[in-house]
């Protein structure tokens, strides 16, 4: 009879325990776009580019964002930009050097090139 009230006892208390809480949900903050490479074309303008290696080559709109590309005899310079959020300001995320022959070179080195012509 002792085991009974004792178990009677716990199941009363037990259904006065509350509810669990459920946590809130959180809305994350958005985060700023940061470039996929670093280097000292990220982040500059269109107007920028153009003042440092005069009128592109080739220019075509990708998607949300524009490459822009200038072509030398020793190599083939693609910048990529893209508006932050919030912003109608392109500005340099990704920049891709190669040969003509489409095998990658250094970027440093192409840069270089493009400005020397």
């Amino acid at each position: 009879m002792r085991f009974l009230l004792s178990g009677l006892a716990i199941l009363l208390l037990a259904g006065c325990a509350t509810a669990p809480q459920r946590p809130s949900p959180v809305t994350p903050t958005p985060t700023p776009v940061r470039p996929i490479q670093r280097g000292d074309l990220i982040g500059l303008t269109t107007q920028e580019l153009g003042e440092r290696f005069g009128a592109p080559s080739f220019q075509v709109r990708e998607g949300p964002g524009v490459k822009l590309q200038w072509a030398s005899a020793a190599c083939v310079l693609d910048t990529f930009l893209y508006a932050a959020p919030g912003t109608n300001v392109l500005r340099v995320a990704y920049v891709d050097a190669r040969r003509p022959s489409g095998d990658p070179t250094d970027r440093s080195g192409c840069i270089s090139a493009i400005e020397a012509r």
